[in-house]
């Protein structure tokens, strides 16, 4: 079994092979020998390089867990979701080039796209829980599908952003979550609606076992007293 300083090491030069190479070319072989780790110790590691792709997300997902600010609880949730989307920006701008060849591989293989889209879906999740919004079930699922793709918009801003201060960036993810404020708002009223239709259903159905129990018992009844007699 490979332990945890060979996965982080195995971790470490895939993202610096990244930085230099298309995700194509960087090929599990590769890594091993880059790394100075032998392929049984690869194998054990990490099985696939999307494996290493899960493992860098989970990284960066630990990292803004891990320095997420106690202080903006107070704030609003919009707010507070920028800035935990900001941390993670900030805890992926160490392997930024890393992200472009993802971003540019990902846009090349859609059965790639999908994988990354999984995972990015996950994660995204975790920022919800991090940013204090209550989302969950398939609620969750489909929320984080729109903050995964919203946040792929940024990220490609972020990627051809040079100004330190990230003012498009910024001003992009200010977009994006305008446009999500938006579609929850809708998504709170279908909820509203779905809850509303599960609830009548359901009142419809013991109703209607009710009338069928009432019905059940009358026959009861009428067998109990037997046959009418002729001419009655």
């Amino acid at each position: 079994m490979a332990t945890a300083k060979t996965k982080q090491k195995i971790l470490k030069t895939f993202l610096d092979l990244l930085s230099e190479h298309p995700y194509e070319d960087v090929s599990l072989p590769l890594i091993a020998e880059t790394a100075k780790v032998k392929l049984s110790e690869m194998r054990s590691a990490y099985a696939s390089k999307l494996k290493l792709v899960a493992a860098f997300l989970e990284q960066i997902d630990t990292a803004v867990l891990d320095e997420r600010d106690e202080d903006m609880g107070d704030q609003p949730p919009r707010d507070r979701l920028f800035d935990i989307l900001m941390s993670r920006i900030d805890a992926m701008a160490e392997h930024k080039e890393a992200v472009r060849a993802l971003h540019k591989a990902a846009r090349r293989d859609p059965a790639l796209a999908l994988d990354l889209n999984a995972l990015e879906v996950r994660s995204q999740k975790w920022m919800l829980i991090a940013a204090g919004i209550d989302v969950s079930g398939v609620k969750a699922t489909v929320v984080a599908q729109g903050l995964s793709v919203a946040f792929a918009r940024v990220i490609g801003v972020w990627l051809d952003e040079e100004d330190e201060g990230m003012p498009r960036t910024m001003a992009r993810l200010d977009k994006e979550l305008d446009k999500g404020t938006s579609f929850m708002k809708r998504l709170n009223k279908l909820d509203g609606v779905a809850k509303g239709i599960r609830s009548f259903f359901r009142k419809a159905s013991e109703r209607s076992g009710r009338r069928g129990d009432r019905a059940e018992s009358g026959r009861e009844d009428t067998d109990l007293g037997g046959e009418a007699p002729a001419g009655a």
